[in-house]
């Protein structure tokens, strides 16, 4: 079959799916191949990380014949990512890069991702395709609450409202008061923001004295972070709403890597015709068959900035047939990590990075522990740490003062600090235990 470029196959009306949406199996495998060939040549030939570690593993763009044979080669990661920073992974020279995100990480370096013009189509493109598919529709106002910034959140929804041909509200995050003052002046359809920050706003609104049954909102699509069926029923009834999923990283795209449904609500499509999935057993990196949980895996097929293949990305979940887009698989909940990685109010943080910060400050100890709250359904992550015993208890509350800026300031998550006594928390002679998550599940 011949295969059509993007621009060949875009609709000129953004209320309707896009072609590629409505292709059958076979046709996205037969693009998938096409495009997979391409990427893993991008790769080889335009990063030198990428050609070195093909050529260690003694594989080259000439194996791939078939989808099976992506198997063949080796995984990449973050620290893949870290070991390129900044710009060693990109596959194309600094003029054609357009922006610029990044994300934080265990050592203090972010993984920084790079975008072309023809990413940044791409990439509003199948936000836009996951907002149509959630039902928002082409002239709704839509209130944005992600955080714009490096991270890939606000700016990615920003830019696919607009290809939608919707209206942006671009308010980011925080601020809760004043975004229950515009929902209820400027009256949206629908709304983008994590899970638990919309159900902080239903507070806000109480606050406010209106009841969040009766505000304009009639579509969620909720991200950044888990969340459960229970939540989202929680979320509908609160509100009165549609609330769905959309999902995305920012090494693999940022979101609008997958979607859900508006009619069905059954868990989030996948758009194949940009990323290949799979699922390995995190242990043995096995590659597993479609609905069975492991780890899910991404190839991103027309990044052209920044090339990834067979990238891990640690969240845990399976693959199911397609529904609504029969020849697109779709990803179930994602139900844990198979790292140690902290999701907080949608900022990704790792214990590591805490040490990090405390250790660079005089009068704490490495000595500590990270508890996950939801009081005021809101999450907490609160950081007991041992002062050191040289100093006084008020130099330690000093500290403790310190990092919580520096967290806030590094990682960009807000916390409290608790400053314990010496000895005050558990040891231990094995695999030590820092992270205590006492949040509902």
């Amino acid at each position: 079959m011949s295969i059509e470029t993007p621009s060949e196959l875009a609709p000129t009306d953004p209320s309707q799916p896009d072609p590629e949406e409505l292709m059958s199996r076979a046709e996205i495998e037969a693009l998938q191949l096409t495009r997979l060939q391409d990427a893993v040549r991008r790769a080889y030939d335009g990063v030198e990380a990428y050609r070195e570690l093909y050529d260690s593993h003694g594989v080259s763009p000439d194996d791939l014949q078939t989808l099976d044979d992506l198997a063949k080669f080796p995984f990449t990661d973050k620290e893949f990512l870290r070991r390129a920073y900044p710009f060693k992974g990109f596959a194309v020279p600094m003029e054609q890069i357009r922006r610029i995100h990044a994300s934080s990480g265990t050592t203090g370096l972010p993984t920084v991702v790079g975008y072309t013009d023809e990413d940044l189509d791409t990439w509003a493109t199948l936000v836009a395709r996951c907002l149509r598919f959630a039902g928002v529709r082409p002239g709704d106002m839509v209130h944005n609450a992600y955080g714009y910034g490096l991270f890939t959140g606000g700016l990615g929804a920003h830019a696919g409202i607009e290809k939608l041909r919707a209206t942006v509200i671009p308010m980011s995050g925080g601020q809760t008061e004043k975004q229950v003052q515009l929902i209820e002046d400027f009256r949206p359809r629908a709304i983008l923001c994590t899970p638990t920050y919309l159900l902080a706003l239903a507070d806000g609104f109480r606050a406010a004295g209106v009841d969040p049954r009766e505000t304009s909102l009639e579509v969620a699509v909720l991200g950044a972070e888990p969340w459960t069926d229970e939540m989202r029923r929680e979320i509908e009834r609160t509100f009165d709403l549609r609330a769905c999923d959309i999902y995305g990283l920012s090494e693999v795209m940022g979101p609008g890597v997958a979607g859900e449904s508006g009619e069905r609500q059954d868990a989030s499509t996948i758009w194949e015709d940009h990323f290949r999935p799979e699922i390995i057993d995190p242990f043995t990196d096995e590659v597993l068959p479609t609905g069975q949980h492991g780890e899910l895996v991404f190839t991103a097929l027309t990044k052209q900035a920044l090339p990834i293949i067979r990238y891990r990305t640690h969240d845990l979940t399976q693959l199911l047939p397609g529904t609504d887009r029969p020849g697109h698989r779709r990803m179930g909940r994602i139900t844990g990590r198979s790292d140690d990685m902290i999701i907080l109010r949608g900022v990704n943080l790792f214990p590591s990075q805490i040490e990090e910060i405390a250790l660079g400050i005089d009068h704490l100890s490495p000595h500590f522990q990270l508890r996950l709250t939801r009081p005021d359904r809101m999450d907490q992550m609160t950081v007991h740490i041992e002062r050191r015993s040289d100093c006084t208890a008020e130099d330690g509350e000093g500290a403790g003062r310190t990092l919580a800026e520096r967290i806030k300031i590094r990682i960009g998550s807000s916390c409290r600090v608790v400053v314990e006594e010496p000895g005050a928390l558990a040891r231990s002679s094995g695999k030590l235990r820092r992270i205590y998550d006492e949040r509902p599940k």
